[in-house]
C-alpha cells in the first residue's frame, strides 16, 4: 500500500508520537528505543487498516492494537472517527482518545493542531505543526484520497481541500499518507500549482467529476 508512518519528536525532551503506525509496530517501537525517544502517544489520521491496523480485505494488519498491548499511551483520533476506529481495531476508549476539530496535543514543546478534514472518511484529520502538515489520505502530492468508500463524502472532501487547508501558507511542507508520487513530500505551493484536485473553483465543478 506504500504507506508512510511518521515520528514527530522533540529532541530536547525526547518525547515522540507515532502517526499511522500500521504494519510493523514492533519495529517502530524498537526504532524509538534505539533513538532514545519516549512514546507519549499515537495519532491516527483515519480508521483504515493500512494506517492503524485491523482487517484489510481479509488480511490482518498489525497496528494500534499491538502498540496498546505493550505501551499505555493515548491514541488520538477525531471524535467522529471513534466508532470506526474501535470497531476496526478492537481497541476501546481509552486508550482511544476522541478529539474535537482544532484540538492541540503537545509533544515536548511542539504543538500539533488536529485539523478535521472529512471526505475520505468522516473523521479524517491532518496534523499541522511547525510549518508542516501530515495529511494522511486527505491530500497527496498528486491527487487526494478516494471518496467512494464507506463513510466517504465527495462534497466534504471539497470543503476540506478548498476551505480547511486553504488557510495554510504555500511554504507549508506536506507529508502525505502514501508514496503515490516520485517525491515523498512537497510544499503546498508546489502542490497547488500542479495537483489537479485543487483546480475546481466551485463545489458544483468538483462534484461534476463524480456524476
Amino acid at each position: 500500500m506504500a504507506n508512510f508512518t511518521y515520528v514527530i519528536g522533540d529532541l530536547e525532551t525526547r518525547e515522540a508520537v507515532l502517526v499511522d503506525p500500521a504494519y510493523s509496530p514492533d519495529e517502530l517501537l524498537a526504532f524509538l528505543d534505539d533513538e532514545g525517544l519516549r512514546l507519549i502517544g499515537v495519532v491516527g489520521t483515519h480508521y483504515h487498516a493500512d494506517h492503524i491496523g485491523g482487517d484489510l480485505v481479509g488480511h490482518a494488519v498489525a497496528g494500534i492494537a499491538e502498540i496498546a498491548a505493550r505501551v499505555d499511551v493515548p491514541i488520538h483520533v477525531q471524535a467522529s472517527e471513534t466508532v470506526w476506529v474501535t470497531k476496526g481495531t478492537g481497541v476501546g476508549v481509552p486508550p482511544v482518545m476522541p478529539h474535537e476539530p482544532g484540538d492541540v496535543i503537545k509533544v515536548g514543546e511542539i504543538e500539533i493542531t488536529l485539523l478535521h478534514t472529512p471526505g475520505h472518511t468522516p473523521g479524517s484529520q491532518c496534523l499541522s505543526f511547525a510549518g508542516r502538515l501530515v495529511s494522511g489520505d486527505t491530500l497527496f502530492v498528486s491527487g487526494c484520497g478516494r471518496t467512494d468508500l464507506p463513510g466517504s463524502d465527495p462534497l466534504q472532501m471539497y470543503v476540506s481541500l478548498q476551505e480547511r487547508l486553504a488557510v495554510l501558507p504555500d511554504e507549508t511542507l506536506l507529508f502525505p499518507g502514501h508514496a503515490y508520487s516520485r517525491e515523498p513530500f512537497a510544499t503546498l505551493g508546489e502542490i497547488r500549482a500542479t495537483n489537479a484536485v485543487l483546480t475546481p473553483r466551485s463545489a458544483s465543478e468538483w462534484l461534476a467529476n463524480f456524476a
